[in-house]
């Protein structure tokens, strides 16, 4: 019979001990996703090129091997202030810190260099199982006009071995719909604003197409004769957008760009909806590269993007509420 990729189930938890199977639950820690990929087993194959007086391929032997998988997020809150959403358990595991605040009732998750997190990851492939152990990951925000704000998590984990297994049962109502990036959703890019307890205030908000940003974590599957391990080593998030200016916004943007002028930048998405909202904040935002686009005939000015750490740990605050 054959085997089909929509019967995938995925489960993500949080590990007590990296490394150390968490047990996640299709009731407890399903995954909502989309354009999902897994290589198995990535393996550094030792071939033994054996001598035997006539030609002829040896066979290769499997050595050190991890496992990689990939798959997309939609970016919603929880349904209800100070809970975590449903995506929160993959965005630890790309070194951030997870925390329920409230006055007002909010869930911020902000970058970490330490105390950092792995995940378990359950990849129910229509009757197999592959157990993933010990992952970390690097994640990127695609938030373009007329689609749905999303997450792209790729993981690199230790292979937990593989089994016959039927999928688990899928409880999904954490997973919120997504407000859509359109007008009615969104407080468009604003550079020069501030953040303080789940509020933007100030700065000057441009038209733009979107906002896609790449956390770009270094993570590495590091193997030893008494441990294998994933460790995530730098991060340096970096990103793109395109802005409508009149001409006298980007004569001043290009004056910061060749004066290498930082400024803050936010995003709002949603805002109808409690425990549906997102805000995006970045203090330290170096704009570069400028370039001309267009639209449908109109000026556009690309830029790309590079936050930077302020204080240490605050290159970007993601937001629910």
């Amino acid at each position: 019979m054959p085997r089909y990729v929509r019967n995938t189930a995925i489960l993500c938890k949080v590990e007590t001990t990296a490394g150390v199977d968490a047990v996640p639950t299709g009731g407890s820690n399903a995954m909502l996703v989309s354009d999902l990929s897994i290589t198995p087993l990535e393996a550094q194959n030792v071939d033994r090129d054996l001598v035997r007086g006539f030609f002829g391929a040896s066979e290769q032997l499997v050595a050190t091997a991890f496992v990689r998988c990939s798959f997309t997020t939609e970016l919603a809150g929880s349904g209800a202030a100070a809970t975590a959403p449903a995506w929160g358990a993959p965005m630890q595991a790309c070194a951030h810190a997870e925390a329920l605040l409230s006055t007002p009732n909010r869930v911020e998750y902000t970058p970490a260099s330490t105390s950092l997190k792995t995940v378990t990851i359950y990849w129910y492939d229509d009757g197999v199982l592959h157990k993933i152990l010990g992952a970390m990951g690097n994640v990127r925000l695609e938030a373009k006009v007329g689609d749905r704000p999303k997450l792209v998590f790729e993981f690199t984990g230790l292979d937990g071995g593989v089994s016959a297994a039927a999928n688990p049962g899928l409880t999904l109502t954490a997973w919120q719909k997504p407000p859509t990036m359109a007008k009615a959703n969104v407080v468009d890019i604003t550079l020069g604003g501030t953040y303080s307890a789940g509020a933007l205030s100030g700065g000057t908000i441009y038209n733009s197409s979107g906002l896609e940003l790449d956390w770009g974590n270094q993570v590495q599957f590091t193997p030893l004769l008494n441990e294998e391990r994933i460790g995530l080593t730098n991060r340096a998030i970096t990103g793109r957008a395109m802005l409508e200016l009149s001409a006298a916004q980007e004569v001043s943007l290009m004056t910061a760009v060749k004066a290498n002028t930082t400024q803050a930048m936010a995003m709002r998405i949603g805002g109808t909806t409690a425990g549906n909202n997102i805000i995006l904040y970045s203090p330290v935002v170096q704009l570069i590269n400028p370039r001309k686009e267009e639209v449908n005939g109109v000026r556009l000015i690309g830029f790309d993007l590079r936050l930077v750490p302020s204080s240490g740990n605050d290159e970007i605050r993601l937001v629910t509420q």
